[in-house]
């Protein structure tokens, strides 16, 4: 297996579940689902390295982040965007600070750069209006809108995205799908998506190339088309 996320043998769910093995293919959009039950909320922990699974790995671009010393493991999630259930965003910040704070203690650019590139962002995620607000002053879309352009501040080629759509319209759903997948190439999108939750609307499935439900028994399987 050498896709850029490799799960290995991880126990989820009941105990008697087999345990999951999946490659998630580059230049494509994953999308795996379960009841809050299931053990598909702890997948995106695991492969950040934030939580060890109880058995097998999890390799990211071939590396097992966990393993790594925290120094080395907090600079290689650079290479992984992350958006949380929810949207983790810091309510004493604004938008824009929000979006801008890993650039500001995790990169070597100025703070002109910096402030350039946060606001190419939320102008791509249609926030800028909004981006001097706090997060407690805007609604759930523009949280959610600010929270994805946060998590791929860095840019980052493989993106973990949990509950991504929860409370969205299928067409604000779709559009940022698109934003997420980053553009198309020849090879399909610019960046490699995994996506967590209980349920997507259904106008997205045609946008996402495999769609996998844990069941009950903890078996995985792949949705049709």
């Amino acid at each position: 297996m050498t896709g850029p996320l490799v799960f290995e043998q991880i126990p989820l769910g009941a105990r008697a579940a087999p345990p999951l093995s999946l490659e998630l293919p580059a230049h494509a959009t994953v999308a795996i689902l379960g009841d809050e039950n299931s053990g598909v909320g702890t997948l995106g922990g695991y492969a950040l390295g934030l939580e060890q699974p109880p058995a097998g790995r999890v390799r990211v671009f071939g590396t097992v982040i966990v393993d790594l010393p925290e120094r080395d493991r907090l600079a290689f999630r650079r290479q992984v965007g992350y958006l949380p259930a929810g949207d983790g965003l810091l309510q004493n910040l604004s938008l824009r600070d929000n979006v801008a704070l890993p650039l500001r203690f995790g990169s070597d650019a100025s703070p002109r750069e910096i402030e350039g590139r946060v606001t190419v962002m939320l102008t791509a995620v249609r926030v800028g209006a909004v981006a001097r607000l706090r997060p407690s002053q805007v609604n759930e879309e523009e949280r959610r809108r600010a929270a994805l352009a946060r998590a791929i501040a860095f840019d980052p080629s493989l993106l973990i995205l949990e509950q991504p759509f929860d409370g969205l319209t299928g067409r604000t759903a779709s559009e940022l799908l698109e934003f997420a997948r980053g553009g198309e190439t020849a090879e399909g999108a610019r960046r490699t998506v995994l996506i967590t939750g209980q349920d997507l609307p259904a106008v997205i499935h045609r946008r996402i190339e495999r769609v996998y439900r844990l069941t009950r028994a903890g078996t995985l399987e792949l949705e049709p088309a």
